[in-house]
Parts: structure tokens; sequence; C-alpha cells
């Protein structure tokens, strides 16, 4: 659907992302999914979904490459760029020219631009009157959002605020846990990426690409394989070994 017009390939995207909410799926493998629809469907490069966790600490959950990976946790270290800009605020942000934006981010802007990116820009995740976080949407070229790509992004995000709060009404004392849980599950999704990087000589953007493909194929939650390789030693003989041999490819 590459070269259907960008309506008909948003309305699939959203279609496509609802009916994985209807069936048993996996909120760290989904929100993935996520981010690289935004960078299919907006005019941007790469993606990154930032969640707050109970001590409105900002914690990186989803990402659609590693550099978007390393610049998002660069954001939290730092603490400035677009994502933490938005949740303060809980509105979007768009900076055109990231060039232009250095006395606002003197650390962010230089390691933004070594990223390759020209761009930034970052929508809020909310629920019941909540922020919990922020969609960062970095582009190789200047430019804003437009009011277009800006409801997208903003559609995207209640989408996956309804991934994260799905099990019941979000209220300040149920979206707490439910944000711990999904925070818990990424935790241990990167540590497994680590393991698998280590044992299978490869990057950690492979290891979990190779993590995600094995999840899918056995019909398991990513985060359930990933937790089964940190803490039960046969189970992770297994398991690489059968990476092992999906990364070599038929023979």
């Amino acid at each position: 659907m590459t070269g259907a017009p960008r309506e008909t390939r948003v309305l699939d995207a959203v279609v496509s992302i609802v009916d994985s909410l209807l069936d048993d799926f996996d909120v760290v493998d989904l929100l993935t999914g996520l981010t690289e629809r935004c960078a299919d469907l907006l005019d941007i490069e790469a993606a990154g979904f930032l969640l707050a966790d109970p001590l409105n600490q900002l914690r990186l959950l989803a990402a659609t490459s590693e550099q978007a990976r390393e610049l998002e946790l660069f954001q939290l270290q730092a603490d400035e760029g677009p994502c933490v800009d938005c949740y303060a605020s809980g509105q979007p942000v768009s900076v055109a020219d990231v060039q232009g934006a250095v006395a606002r981010w003197p650390r962010f802007v230089p390691a933004a631009i070594d990223a390759g990116f020209a761009s930034v820009h970052a929508v809020p995740m909310r629920a019941a009157g909540i922020v919990l976080g922020a969609l960062g949407l970095f582009g190789t070229r200047r430019g804003e959002l437009s009011e277009a790509d800006l409801l997208v992004g903003q559609t995207l995000t209640h989408i996956a605020s309804v991934a994260i709060l799905q099990e019941r009404p979000p209220t300040p004392s149920t979206v707490l846990p439910q944000l711990r849980s999904v925070l818990t599950g990424r935790v241990v999704v990167e540590q497994a990426k680590g393991l698998l990087r280590q044992m299978l000589d490869v990057s950690v953007q492979d290891a979990f690409k190779l993590l995600r493909t094995y999840a899918r194929a056995n019909g398991e939650h990513m985060t359930d394989v990933a937790r089964r390789l940190m803490t039960d030693r046969y189970s992770r003989l297994l398991i690489v070994a059968e990476l092992d041999e999906l990364r070599a490819g038929p023979q």
C-alpha cells in the first residue's frame, strides 16, 4: 500500500492497530509498530515514545531506530528537548529547524544534529486529563509539522494511550499501576536485547528484531519471551539456539 494516498494508509494503520487491541497483544511490541507507522505516515525519519513512570520521570518505551532510541535517552539525561517540553506543558512542540533552538536546548541540539536530524517535534499522550508521556518525531529535513501531520500524530498517541490503559477506565488510581507494569515490561525487553547482543554478536537493533520475530512466530508476547530469557537458563539456551538458526537463515 506504499503508493496509496496517505488518507488510505492512515485508515489502514488505524484499523490494523485497533484490530490488535481487540486481540491478545504485547504493549511494547504494539507501540514499537506504532512508531514505525509514524515514520511511514508522517514527513519524518524516526519516532519514539516516552512514558512517565509513577514518579513523573519519563522513560523510553519504544523507538523506530537506534538513532531515535539514543536521542530519546539523551533527552532524558540532559532533561531538555521536545519530548521533555511537551510532557511538561501538555502541548505539541514543533521545531522546523533544530539549529535555531540552541538557546532553548543547548545540549540536545548538538546531539540531534549529530544523529542526522534537522527538525524535531513532539505530541503529548493523554488520558482522563493526565499527560502520560510524549511521542517524539524526528525529521532529516527542515520543516514544521503540518496540521494534517499533527492530527495523525495525535490520533496515534490516543491509540497508544488506549493500548496502555485498556484494561480499565483511566483514573489517577488506576493509571499508575498500569504505567508501572508497561515500564517493567520494557525494562525486561531491554535486558533481553543486551543478552542477545552478547550471545549472538549482533547489534542491539538486530537483537530486538530477532526477539520480536521469535515472539510473533511462536504466538507469544515479546515481554514473556524476554522474561524467560532472563530468568530460565534452559529456555534461554533453546531460544538463543533457535534465534541463531533464524539469523543464519536457510542453508
